[in-house]
């Protein structure tokens, strides 16, 4: 039977080898399933907490993180928020709609939210809470809700404000001393980052911070040439590094520079290799399955860049195809693994196809 109800799940979204994953509601709904069900499950958990003492020792996920401790992790729990926010903005009939609602007001409390601030200074080692993985999808939230011209969301958005207010802080006294970007494919991936951080300063207007972005990504990345993406990926990344570098340039530089400086960033055989649809071994191990969120970002960094260059130049329609085939590829699987895969891709899926749709 299990074996069955992947194959219905897999005709559904991909009927034939040419029809490319959309996010209707259909979609949405059953993608929306992950968090729903994940956002309040506080085990198993991986805290990623500093224990300074005894009494730290005796603190659930709960205590520690009263708005983000389901999802397994900080971070997952707060883009699986990010992403029933974006399916309630995005689909506005979606069935289980109050259900949602409802979830994201328990979250989203005053009292609560205060709480997750004040983590950040309760501790001196807090301040590298997250850093910078969680802070950007933090970010990505608060852009969300920003955005959306709707009364429970100017309620959720302005709750959510002490928090934002102290990952703004800290991103920028951390920025200045940032001396080297983080090139790997899993979390401290700083050009991911920064690219969430460009968004998120552009949508809400904080122009020193954007100029911030702006003028490290340079430092960091605008003298890259023939990155070495032919060794990718490593055994658990969930990102291309070069990719994710590619999606910031392509959104801190104008276009005839991006395109100047792209030409130089590929040789053929990082192209070819990029391209390649990564081999996931064990779909329930929970650093394997960080290999089918790489073929999402994959999709959502190739279409970005994409989108970003002339329509004459030579990779613009084989990139747009390759994220194609990534989330075609990548999407039925999202549904085939467990809590290691679910309590996250979920995010990455909605992500990848709200990015293919724009």
């Amino acid at each position: 039977m299990k074996n069955l109800s992947f194959i219905i799940l897999f005709i559904s979204f991909c009927p034939s080898a040419q029809q490319i994953p959309v996010l209707d509601d259909k979609v949405a709904l059953q993608l929306a399933e992950k968090p729903l069900h994940c956002i309040n499950q506080e085990y198993p958990n991986k805290t990623a907490h500093v224990i300074n003492g005894e009494k730290d020792a005796a603190m659930t996920p709960k205590q520690l993180h009263p708005s983000f401790y389901g999802c397994f992790d900080w971070h997952s729990s707060v883009h699986g928020h990010w992403m029933l926010v974006h399916l309630l903005k995005t689909h506005p009939n979606l069935p289980k709609s109050a259900e949602i609602i409802a979830l994201l007001n328990g979250s989203f409390q005053k009292e609560k939210i205060a709480a997750e601030a004040r983590y950040f200074t309760q501790y001196e080692v807090a301040q590298n809470f997250e850093r910078t993985y969680g802070w950007a999808w933090l970010l990505k939230l608060d852009e969300e809700l920003a955005t959306w011209d709707h009364p429970q969301a100017r309620v959720w958005h302005q709750n959510l404000k002490p928090l934002t207010d102290e990952i703004l802080r800290l991103w920028k006294l951390y920025l200045p001393k940032q001396t080297y970007p983080n090139r790997t494919g899993v979390h401290p991936n700083s050009a991911f980052a920064m690219a969430f951080a460009v968004d998120w300063a552009r949508a809400t207007g904080d122009q020193v911070f954007e100029q911030q972005l702006v003028e490290k990504s340079k430092y960091f990345y605008l003298k890259d040439r023939k990155t070495p993406a032919y060794l990718e990926p490593d055994g658990s990344d969930f990102f291309s590094p070069s990719l994710q570098i590619a999606d910031l340039m392509r959104r801190i530089l104008p276009r005839r520079e991006f395109v100047l400086w792209f030409n130089g960033f590929y040789d053929k055989r990082s192209l070819e290799n990029i391209s390649k649809m990564p081999v996931i071994s064990d779909m329930k191990d929970y650093q394997t399955i960080h290999l089918l969120g790489l073929s999402f970002s994959r999709a959502w960094a190739m279409k970005g860049v994409a989108k970003a260059l002339p329509d004459n130049h030579r990779l613009k329609h084989r990139f747009m195809n390759t994220s194609d085939e990534f989330l075609k590829n990548a999407l039925p699987l999202v549904f085939q693994g467990n809590y290691g895969g679910d309590h996250w891709l979920a995010s990455f899926a909605v992500y990848a196809l709200s990015e293919a749709e724009n």
